[in-house]
């Protein structure tokens, strides 16, 4: 016996619990099903446990993806108003930080609730914590064995999210389940992740714990916050972003003290021609850092002392310092997975998948990968309403 419904949701994080809410609110019977003991265990976590659940400048041109046009329909038919609109009428308190993310002023488990009680309204059925079994389509409908259950429906919806964060219980499950449907898997890889350095850059690891406000550049890209120093190599918010685009063998350059002038050493020569350049640097970085930059870059004593050439080339270094990481930190440590489900195969309007009607994918299975800073729930949240209105 097999129990029958109009959509089986794989996956109750922020996509499979909104897209099974909005199929249910539809009149829609949805099964939600997830592997965890609980849902929305990602939600839980994010922004420090106050969730950073969407960003006021969401475009589509903050998103990455093998066809950067895809997630433009779905993004311009459900945005951040749409979402921080139901935030409102749920009572919960929020505040925009910095470059337009919006968070809780409690607890992501005001996120997480309001999401179940989507879900309650449309009477979507929520079973957690058993394995999947045998997935398969026949006659016009998907069949999903769960626990001791078997489900069928002519809809299922892939929601599962990525590989990032492991412990967490993410896997590479929704890669296995759409090539099974003939769908292409673009190469998953860790985003939003910390990158390592080499030994020979060992004198920066010393200065774990340091921050600064940088521009960090890799390829086209660029971002200015915060860089961190870590015991493995490079973090921070600035560091993050620009993660996501920098594939191994590039070089990330961070401009220090990005506010200054061009030819401002120049300028403190002649002003202050007794000033050593340790003096300059430290009115704008940390003491630590300072000792480093010095040391690496050669220059000691009064800037009076130093040459023109001398302080033109320094100052361009620290414009443009760079760094070859080794590597990143992996998908342990990612806060996102870039790549995913190909987008060539859905439809940007649906999400359906084009040769494999009543399949649809959503949120971080697909590739669409947002910037740091509520980007990837807004996709999440978009993606997940495209699928709910279409099933």
């Amino acid at each position: 016996m097999s129990d029958t419904y109009d959509a089986i949701v794989l996956g109750a994080g922020a996509a499979g619990l909104f897209c099974a809410a909005t199929a249910g609110q539809r009149g829609k019977r949805v099964l939600l099903l997830d592997h965890a003991d609980q849902p929305g265990k990602k939600i839980l976590i994010s922004g420090g446990g106050r969730c950073n659940f969407t960003n006021v400048d969401t475009a589509p041109d903050r998103y990455l993806s093998s066809n950067p046009h895809f997630a433009k329909s779905a993004l311009s038919r459900y945005t951040a108003a749409d979402f921080l609109e139901m935030v409102e009428a749920y009572g919960i308190a929020w505040h925009e930080k910095t470059l337009g993310q919006l968070f809780c002023d409690g607890s992501a488990r005001q996120i997480v609730a309001m999401l179940l009680e989507e879900c309650t309204k449309g009477g979507v059925e929520l079973n957690c914590g058993d394995a999947l079994g045998e997935i398969d389509h026949a006659d016009g409908l998907y069949r999903v064995a769960f626990g001791n259950r078997v489900a069928t429906a002519p809809a299922l919806v892939i929601a599962t999210g990525g590989p990032s964060i492991p412990k967490m219980g993410a896997t590479g499950f929704a890669y296995d389940l759409a090539r099974k449907f003939g769908l292409k898997v673009v190469q998953p890889r860790p985003a939003l992740v910390p990158l390592t350095l080499s030994e020979d850059e060992a004198l920066f690891r010393e200065l774990s714990g340091v921050s600064t406000e940088v521009i960090a550049r890799c390829g086209k890209a660029a971002f200015r916050e915060a860089a961190l120093f870590t015991h493995r190599g490079l973090s921070g918010p600035a560091i993050l972003q620009i993660s996501s685009y920098w594939q191994r063998g590039q070089t990330v350059t961070t401009q220090f003290l990005p506010d200054r002038a061009e030819g401002w050493l120049k300028d403190a020569k002649r002003e202050r021609p007794r000033t050593s350049l340790r003096k300059v640097l430290g009115e704008g970085l940390p003491e630590r850092l300072v000792d480093v930059l010095c040391e690496r870059l050669g220059l000691n004593g009064e800037l009076g002392a130093m040459s023109d050439k001398a302080l033109v080339a320094a100052e361009a270094k620290l414009a443009r310092w760079p760094f070859v990481p080794d590597g990143s930190e992996g998908f342990a440590k990612a806060e996102v997975t870039a790549g995913g489900i190909d987008t060539g195969g859905l439809s940007s309007k649906t999400m359906e998948a084009r040769k494999a009607p009543g399949l649809y994918a959503i949120g971080e299975a697909v590739d669409v990968t947002g910037w740091l800073g509520g980007y990837n729930f807004q996709w999440a949240w978009a993606s997940a309403r495209a699928a709910g209105l279409a099933i």
